[in-house]
């Protein structure tokens, strides 16, 4: 069975795209692809990876995790699809020893160990820490930005890294990635990716993502677009949606506000030349996918 978990991560699609995938539940279950509802598994999947922390799991950890989550035989699935934006870590402790989730290495040990017989994959959605530690920090307890931080410098922090020492843990995983602010021109293909679907193959909320920042008399010409032209490939439909967000996008949706004592915008500047260019590095290594718009 091939296991897909995807971490996150915070502050990324806050919940949509598990609520996409269970949209296409049934379409996914006949194709062999279960898509759980997350209070089946949550804490159960939290609880087994805390677990192994302190121990190895028993030989039928695996089977019973798996029977407790899924209502039907689990031998009848080939692909299940896991998705927990706290698998790493919940987000008042995202940061440590001056890291991005400084536990995911030791936790996708863990989950290479519980499902050892299994084909294990990990998707996981990045952002520009100019927007994504400001995000991340309003959804914690943490009453100052510094006391957030836990002397990790925005400057230094590179998802790379994250991806590095989750390949030292489980050399051979296979990595799924993309960035959250391509999301919207990507979303159709991430949901096809997590359900292993081919390329171009029609799903139930392809376009979610993209009818939240474009007004809807754009959308109603987007979508006469591709009724006029079928089977377009998919580099092809993306090159349209720019050239129609282009003319119909929603200012409001796109423009994001920080309001961080003593980021300047030649500093948000700066943190986002380093973002791109840590991008370009994730895109070549080795069984990383980077999902690009």
């Amino acid at each position: 069975m091939k296991v897909i978990l995807h971490a996150g991560a915070h502050a990324t699609d806050d919940g949509k795209l598990l609520r996409c995938l269970l949209r296409n539940a049934e379409d996914l279950r006949a194709r062999a692809v279960a898509v759980p509802g997350p209070s089946h598994y949550r804490q159960l999947l939290s609880g087994s990876l805390n677990a192994l922390s302190k121990a190895d799991p028993t030989p039928e950890a695996r089977d019973i995790l798996l029977e407790s989550i899924l209502s039907e035989d689990p031998d009848s699935f080939g692909r299940v699809v896991f998705s927990h934006e706290h698998l790493f870590c919940v987000p008042k402790i995202a940061l440590g020893a001056g890291r991005i989730y400084p536990r995911a290495d030791e936790r996708m040990r863990n989950a290479a160990r519980l499902f050892e017989s299994d084909q294990l994959e990990l998707f996981l959605g990045i952002r520009n820490p100019a927007t994504w530690l400001p995000a991340v920090w309003a959804d914690t307890p943490h009453e100052s930005f510094d006391s957030f931080l836990n002397g990790a410098e925005p400057a230094y922090l590179r998802w790379s890294e994250v991806i590095e020492r989750i390949q030292i843990a489980v050399p051979d995983l296979p990595i799924t990635v993309w960035c959250n602010e391509d999301s919207p021109l990507i979303w159709g293909e991430i949901l096809r990716a997590m359900g292993g679907l081919p390329s171009g193959t029609k799903i139930t909320g392809a376009f979610d993502l993209l009818a939240k920042i474009m007004s809807d008399e754009g959308m109603k010409r987007f979508r006469a677009f591709l009724a006029e032209h079928p089977g377009i490939p998919e580099p092809q439909k993306r090159k349209a949606m720019v050239a129609f967000l282009d003319k119909y996008a929603l200012d409001d949706a796109v423009e994001q506000e920080l309001d961080i004592p003593g980021w300047t915008e030649n500093y948000v500047d700066s943190l986002t030349e380093l973002y791109d260019s840590d991008v370009e590095f994730i895109a070549n290594m080795r069984n990383v996918t980077l999902i690009a718009a």
